[in-house]
């Protein structure tokens, strides 16, 4: 008997403990989320030059490029479905031309959408 009115009284120290903090939740999607720098949302990808080292750093696969004739970059695909957000292929990228956006409202029902397509290199701006 003794232990249960002892775990009721460290339940109600809990509560009380917490009931005058500011609530951890925000109202989404009234009130938007302060994102650090850090955060790792979206890609964008600019001025590719074709190097690879994007495909090879990447541990799920998940990026595919074309290149030209003239060893170009045409197309760039990043898959979302596959990606998980880990940053290598920004952070490797010797040109830096692949960034992470903040941007990280990706839910869709139709799963084409989560496959990125970049399309033009270095020279098309």
């Amino acid at each position: 008997m003794i232990d249960g009115i002892k775990s009721i009284f460290e339940g109600m120290m809990t509560v009380f403990k917490h009931l005058f903090k500011r609530p951890v939740t925000l109202e989404y999607p009234e009130k938007e989320r302060i994102l650090n720098d850090a955060f790792r949302g979206k890609f964008d990808v600019k001025n590719c030059i074709g190097c690879g080292v994007c495909k090879k750093v990447c541990p799920v696969g998940g990026i595919e490029f074309e290149k030209n004739a003239e060893g170009k970059v045409v197309s760039y695909k990043i898959d979302l479905k596959k990606c998980i957000f880990c940053g290598n292929c920004a952070y490797y990228c010797p040109v830096k031309a692949i960034t992470m956006t903040k941007e990280y409202e990706l839910a869709t029902e139709n799963p084409d959408e989560l496959t990125l397509e970049f399309k033009g290199g270095a020279d098309d701006n």
